[in-house]
């Protein structure tokens, strides 16, 4: 009996073991992943400054484009912008409007000097921007785009990406003109609050409103949003909304708009069309023109008629 017992109890050891390599198997194939993700970045080959100028701080001032064509290296044959010119002022907002697969995100690429083989002129203060220190041009500018990417750390990590140096009372202010103090406050650790892997502890309307006081924080002379609440729902795109006004007050800013309502008030409208510019103008030129642009503000009016009165059916 003494040895059933003892062979009872190795079988269950040992059983135990075996059952536990499906999970170590799964963990090591889990690893594997994550080694290769790994070595195929540190492969990845350095970013070259196209020029030597040294790193400083510059001022961006006005931007141009003129008679700027492109193709992307993978496609050299299908030109993606077509003789695109624009002139923006400092301190003014462009905004960029046209279907999916217009050029409104490949100009937001150009913007960011993610590609530099392109014809044309790409300016600042009159200057080739060619010319200016690529990490000088990026610290300069700040992107707030529609999927916002938000590291596995802390809130207040993912705001402070844009400025280790920032203070409390700096992070806090940058969150209250965000309209993310609130919610912030409201968690048990505040800024210390952990937002999980790509922000999935937090709401798509936190996100953004994070990724807006992270911009705030920056304090860029140049602000790139990409369709920045084209993927909320109403109450969470009036809150960004807001806080992307205070963002925009005074800065030169480029924006990719999908809800038209967002940029009625920018200085300059350009209307894109497989690659070209087909209207430009302020939002009443525009309207006064009955082209592209009005038929798609009519259509999104008509569209968030429904919505609204579909919201209001559901609410009684």
């Amino acid at each position: 009996a003494e040895k059933l017992n003892e062979f009872i109890l190795y079988a269950l050891f040992i059983g135990g073991s075996i059952g536990g390599l499906a999970n170590v198997y799964a963990q090591l194939q889990k690893a594997i992943g994550a080694t290769e993700t790994i070595f195929g970045l540190l492969e990845e080959t350095v970013e070259m400054e196209p020029v030597q100028a040294p790193a400083a701080a510059i001022e961006i001032g006005s931007i141009a484009m003129n008679e700027v064509k492109f193709s992307y290296p993978t496609r050299a044959d299908v030109q993606v912008l077509k003789s695109l010119s624009f002139n923006l002022p400092q301190g003014q907002t462009l905004a960029l409007v046209g279907r999916s697969g217009s050029g409104k995100s490949t100009i937001a690429s150009l913007l960011m000097r993610f590609y530099t083989d392109f014809e044309g002129e790409f300016t600042a203060n009159g200057a080739s921007v060619a010319s200016i220190n690529l990490q000088s041009w990026r610290s300069a500018l700040a992107l707030v785009p529609q999927d916002v990417l938000l590291f596995g750390g802390t809130i207040r990590e993912n705001i402070t990406y844009g400025n280790t140096d920032a203070s409390d009372a700096m992070i806090i202010e940058a969150a209250k003109e965000a309209n993310a103090w609130e919610f912030i406050e409201g968690f048990p650790e505040g800024l210390e609050t952990k937002v999980g892997d790509r922000g999935v502890q937090l709401s798509g309307g936190q996100r953004q409103r994070i990724a807006i006081a992270r911009a705030l924080l920056k304090d860029p002379q140049l602000l790139i949003l990409d369709e920045a609440t084209s993927a909320l729902d109403s109450e969470s795109e009036h809150l960004v909304q807001e806080a992307l006004d205070r963002l925009m007050k005074g800065r030169t800013s480029v924006v990719i708009a999908h809800r038209l309502s967002t940029i009625r008030k920018a200085h300059q409208i350009i209307v894109l069309d497989d690659g070209a510019v087909i209207e430009s103008g302020t939002h009443e030129e525009l309207m006064q023109k009955t082209g592209t642009y009005a038929e798609l503000i009519k259509l999104q009016d008509v569209m968030g008629r429904g919505d609204r009165e579909e919201e209001k059916s559901d609410q009684l």
